[in-house]
């Protein structure tokens, strides 16, 4: 029982016609969540690095979430300048890291998505002037992501990448509801990452018409791999119907993935594991956790079932086994597969998926949970630690438009 990735779910799965209300307990174990996180991980530069994925910028993203959840209203004001408060840091070492210039595009990891955040946050406490200031770098960066090969570990991936970029656009155009970057330059990324994919998978006999590698590794998950890359370019606003002879290439890598996925419910990390036996990996950057949000898209693009049945199983499999051991984060933990159950929810508007994203937020506060979980390396940050979970927390509030940080299908 020891080997296992994940703790068993004894929980049971909704009943008929039992009524569904949000766990009395989820507004204090948020605050009491935002309070371990302002105690322990300071506003200060030294925090400020590896971007949203670790750094204060992804307490700053955090608590301007917080700020749009209604049942936090009177928390609004507050949130926001905790979110400026944190935002600080990490704009300082932008400064810093501006040098390695092929890191400014970098989403996750790097200086962009410290800028889509600084966007959003500024739009949102009326500061327009310096709004448009980080508009205007994160559109400097992205002329760095139309060289081909502007990283020699691969630049077409969501961490550092060209699938990035797009992702922060994207999410910057909904957060300020309006139209910030050229229609011309995001197709131009959607098809040079076509391209670079299609030579790849040409150069390398790849069975899918489309492949990527990040160093060396040809990852399939939502981390560095294909389905991330690919749910990015399908996210662009007409490129397929502008683009047929890309769309039908891109359907058929979608398709492709799609006959990967084993009879658990899951899918392989790489294909350098295709033929395992067992894929034990259901995170959300590598395996089901992540891959759900390209079939998601999928379904709502082309409408066939077997989309939705590819969600729904990978969903029947987070449900046995997604109660992870290695934290309660967003990329490798709980809350990252407890989002699964909100898209699902979203999806098909039943209540089971619901309950079960309360049955995984209850879970984190288990004594078994919390005796035998491991602490994450980063406990605080937003993709391994308590800011993710109180993003999840969080969206449990309003699950009608509850998505993962950045990675909204509708």
């Amino acid at each position: 029982m020891s080997r296992l990735r994940y703790f068993p779910n004894r929980a049971s799965d909704l009943q008929p016609l039992t009524p569904l209300e949000i766990p009395n307990n989820l507004k204090s174990s948020l605050l009491d969540v935002l309070t371990k996180i302002t105690n322990k991980l300071k506003p200060v530069e030294k925090n400020g690095e590896d971007g949203l994925y670790l750094g204060t910028a992804g307490i700053a993203y955090m608590f301007y979430h917080l700020s749009k959840i209604p049942a936090f209203k009177e928390y609004h004001n507050k949130y926001l300048e905790n979110a400026l408060n944190y935002l600080q840091p990490a704009l300082l070492v932008c400064k810093r890291f501006s040098i390695h210039k092929n890191d400014v595009p970098s989403f996750l990891l790097g200086n962009a998505g410290v800028y889509a955040v600084a966007t959003a946050i500024y739009n949102a406490i009326g500061d327009g002037a310096q709004c448009n200031k980080y508009i205007e770098l994160y559109k400097d960066a992205g002329k760095l992501c139309t060289k081909m090969h502007f990283l020699n570990c691969g630049s077409d991936e969501l961490f550092v990448g060209r699938a990035g970029y797009l992702c922060g656009a994207l999410w910057m155009e909904s957060e300020l509801k309006s139209r910030i970057f050229k229609v011309e330059d995001l197709y131009e990324l959607c098809r040079l990452t076509v391209e670079s994919g299609r030579k790849y998978a040409q150069q390398y006999r790849s069975p899918s018409p489309l492949m990527y590698a990040y160093y060396n590794v040809e990852y399939l998950g939502a981390g560095h791999g294909l389905c991330s890359i690919l749910q990015y370019i399908m996210s662009v606003p007409g490129y397929l119907s502008s683009n047929p002879k890309d769309a039908t290439d891109i359907k058929a890598s979608v398709d492709y993935l799609l006959s990967l996925q084993d009879d658990e419910g899951n899918f392989p990390t790489a294909m350098d594991e295709l033929g395992q036996e067992r894929n034990d990996l259901i995170h959300w950057c590598h395996g089901a956790g992540g891959v759900v949000y390209l079939f998601a898209k999928a379904y709502l693009i082309w409408n066939e079932d077997k989309y939705l049945q590819a969600v729904k199983k990978a969903g029947d499999l987070i449900w046995e086994k997604g109660l992870l051991k290695k934290g309660p984060g967003l990329c490798h933990g709980v809350a990252g597969n407890g989002y699964v159950f909100l898209l699902l929810y979203r999806l098909t508007g039943d209540n089971k998926y619901l309950h079960r994203a309360h049955v995984f937020f209850e879970f984190l506060y288990t004594d078994e949970f919390q005796t035998n979980a491991r602490t994450p390396d980063n406990p605080y940050s937003l993709y391994e630690g308590l800011a993710g979970t109180a993003c999840f927390l969080a969206d449990l509030f309003t699950p009608q438009t509850a998505s993962f940080p950045f990675s909204d299908v509708f």
